[in-house]
């Protein structure tokens, strides 16, 4: 049955509780993933990192997802000092902070990533690969230690698409023994299985190119190999969303029959939820019409995770309360108030977001020293 908001709490419906799959989640507010690039230069995560997470969960969001973990000691780093799940000592490490999550009652998810083209730090290899040798679009950010334009990929070759997809299962059977609650594949944002999805990066003549249902293939191996190295009864989701961080006002070229297209198969994998990313997450997706939540809902079946400036109560409250989407996922607003669901239950303003936690590295050191400065 659909909550609701009331005249005594209008934001009410945030905190009532939902499912995703097994799992039962405290309310409807997550933590958007968002890349903080403060593990140690071999990719294990900090104490730092673990204080960075718990804050949150001690702060009542239902769900945390984690920022995007490699996958692989291959291709899949983006950034230097990103984390990873390759190795014991990584996996070790996001023990404790798995478990200081659940110990405040929230549960956490890691979302695993694999840069393909736009990889600028990666310590086991010094060129990025993705679909074709196409020089991604836009610029390397600098925030997070990247400086001019990405270099050419290696087009990769059926060996490199296989270990990028048994990187995928290996590090989600790693997330699962060390105690998170489920994975996120992540799909958007320009990174490598959004470039064999998107026209303009995939140039390929085999059955990963050419048209969508074949550019989308990638994905679906993903999420079966996930499956059957996982089995059943464990969470798996995927993250999906038509801008990236190279090239942020794209939209998919057909439109809607893209967005049919991309959800209905989502909705044949043995995923549990959808987990969509815009700028708005409330506005249409193609410019009049229903939002990407709203249409992935529809097509997916699923439940459905929306994420794009819904740090205001009214906003993240509407999106729900339409049944746009299952949860809402915060990534400025946690920023700014990791306590933002006790301080939107309580009836509390919440603070605006510092662009000077971002800069000049966007890293946990440089937001710690943001907020002793007042």
């Amino acid at each position: 049955m659909r909550a609701s908001a009331t005249p005594m709490h209008p934001h009410g419906i945030l905190s009532t509780p939902t499912r995703i799959g097994p799992i039962q989640l405290r309310n409807r507010l997550s933590v958007a993933p968002m890349t903080r690039v403060s593990a140690t230069a071999e990719g294990v995560p900090t104490t730092r990192m673990r204080d960075y997470y718990e804050a949150f969960a001690r702060g009542g969001f239902g769900l945390v997802i984690t920022e995007g973990i490699y996958t692989d000691r291959a291709f899949s780093q983006g950034y230097l000092y990103q984390p990873g799940l390759t190795d014991d000592a990584q996996q070790a490490a996001w023990h404790g902070i798995v478990d200081r999550v659940h110990a405040h009652g929230a549960r956490i998810f890691a979302q695993l990533m694999h840069a393909g083209a736009l990889s600028q730090g990666n310590r086991f290899r010094d060129r990025g690969a993705g679909p074709s040798a196409v020089e991604p679009r836009g610029e390397q950010m600098s925030f997070y230690r990247g400086q001019g334009r990405y270099p050419v990929p290696l087009e990769m070759g059926q060996a490199e698409i296989d270990e990028a997809v048994d990187g995928f299962a290996q590090a989600a059977a790693r997330a699962f023994a060390t105690g998170f609650d489920g994975v996120e594949i992540h799909g958007a944002n320009g990174y490598l299985i959004d470039q064999f999805l998107t026209r303009y990066s995939n140039h390929r003549q085999d059955g990963y190119g050419g048209d969508t249902g074949n550019r989308i293939r990638l994905l679906e191996q993903v999420a079966v190999a996930v499956r059957q190295r996982v089995g059943d009864g464990k969470v798996v989701g995927v993250r999906v969303s038509q801008g990236k961080v190279n090239d942020f006002p794209h939209k998919w070229e057909e439109g809607l029959e893209d967005a049919r297209t991309i959800f209905q198969r989502i909705g044949r994998l043995p995923v549990d939820y959808v987990h969509t990313t815009e700028f708005e997450a409330w506005q249409p997706a193609f410019g009049a019409g229903a939002s990407l939540a709203s249409l992935a809902r529809e097509h997916a079946r699923l439940p459905v995770i929306a994420n794009g400036s819904l740090h205001h109560p009214e906003r993240a409250t509407a999106m729900i309360a339409a049944d746009e989407a299952s949860m809402v996922s915060l990534g400025r607003g946690a920023l700014a108030n990791a306590d933002w669901p006790r301080r939107v239950d309580a009836g509390l303003a919440v603070s605006e977001f510092n662009c000077a936690l971002l800069s000049p590295i966007a890293d946990l050191e440089n937001a710690e020293r943001v907020c002793a400065e007042g």
